[in-house]
């Protein structure tokens, strides 16, 4: 990857799958880079001055019979049509019917018109066939999306010791961290630019962790290698600056290292806690600035209970404020019946490695 200030080169060697969209991989890379008349800087400084367009948000409702597995597969569904969960309220009723509450958003930008709401029942029903019972589909306000947030309290398992810089060396012996991240930065190698060198294990999301930490931080990027070893190990080589200079000042320097640390060491928060006589499953992670979530989470903590065969009872997905970050945070309370014969340890794990992708 290098950038001359205007124009921005970048070569991923990636490795697919037998059911890898490569067109639709192409046609989401070229709708997320600015357009080429960018480069001149007039339609750049011309957005800057326009307030981002927020995406519509519509509400699928739905009940049906409730059986293992079924969320999952609705979620898998949702993802397939590239329809962005935001929200979630899933519960399940004594007579062991399920009534979904998902806050969505298209894309395509297409959710508004009568073929698409008929494609994406069509899907559900190819999926929940005579289980479903009732589906909908409908446009909603922002005040709506405001009111389906969960309950403001936290459990101490995620608000405490989980988010603690200084109770991260502790963290790392544990199973639900990730291992050996090393960050160093050097001055001397550029008359303009800091090198700062990363060498950490491999996880889903490893670029994307170190990216939004960096553009937090508004620091630009003007030349970065990746390569990945053998045992997934990674080694990170990246050229910055901020505000065109170098990272000079020993307090910026320390704080972005220890951020850095911190978000390749523990992306996500995984925790199983009591909740009364029941038990919930909570996974965390931060928000952007720009308020975009980590994607995929609610679609990998599913399948992850769906290989296990545990039930869910409910699910929720919210955002806090907690210290001075936005978290976004899924509470999933499991569905024990006649007990929950899997223990937590193993459930905590299974969960983790699908999250970052060492399943």
């Amino acid at each position: 990857m290098s950038t001359d200030g205007k124009w921005c080169y970048i070569v991923f060697w990636v490795i697919g799958k037998p059911s890898t969209r490569w067109g639709l991989l192409k046609k989401r890379l070229i709708g997320v880079c600015p357009p080429c008349s960018s480069a001149s800087g007039m339609s750049f400084y011309r957005s800057e001055l326009q307030p981002p367009k927020h995406p519509d948000v519509f509400l699928l409702k739905f009940e049906c019979q409730d059986r293992r597995g079924l969320l999952h597969d609705v979620t898998e569904v949702l993802c397939e049509l590239e329809l962005v969960i935001k929200r979630v309220k899933v519960s399940t009723t004594p007579d062991g019917r399920v009534m979904d509450l998902f806050f969505i958003t298209d894309t395509r930008e297409l959710l508004h018109t009568k073929k698409r709401r008929e494609d994406t029942y069509d899907h559900l029903k190819g999926v929940l066939g005579d289980a479903m019972i009732s589906c909908e589909i409908e446009m909603v306000g922002p005040e709506i999306t405001a009111c389906s947030q969960g309950p403001s309290f936290l459990p101490p398992a995620i608000t405490e010791d989980t988010f603690n810089l200084e109770k991260l060396d502790e963290c790392q012996s544990g199973s639900l961290t990730s291992k050996n991240v090393s960050i160093t930065m050097d001055n001397s190698l550029s008359p303009a630019h800091t090198l700062v060198q990363i060498v950490c294990q491999d996880h889903k999301g490893l670029l994307y962790d170190i990216m939004r930490t960096l553009k937090d931080y508004n620091i630009q990027i003007s030349y970065g290698r990746f390569t990945t070893k053998q045992k997934r190990n990674c080694e990170v080589d990246l050229f910055m600056q901020t505000d065109g200079k170098k990272i000079v000042d020993p307090h910026k320097q320390n704080a972005l290292c220890a951020r850095l640390r911190m978000e390749l060491l523990r992306p996500l928060r995984v925790a199983l806690v009591s909740r009364g006589p029941d038990t919930e499953l909570l996974v965390a992670n931060p928000v952007e600035l720009s308020g975009k979530g980590r994607p995929l989470v609610f679609y990998d903590i599913t399948l992850a209970l769906k290989m296990l065969n545990t039930g869910i009872f409910s699910a929720e997905i919210g955002r806090h404020m907690i210290g001075d970050r936005e978290w976004e945070v899924y509470r999933v309370l499991l569905d024990e019946g006649d007990g929950l014969s899997i223990s937590r340890n193993k459930i905590e794990e299974a969960v983790w490695k699908m999250l970052m992708g060492w399943e």
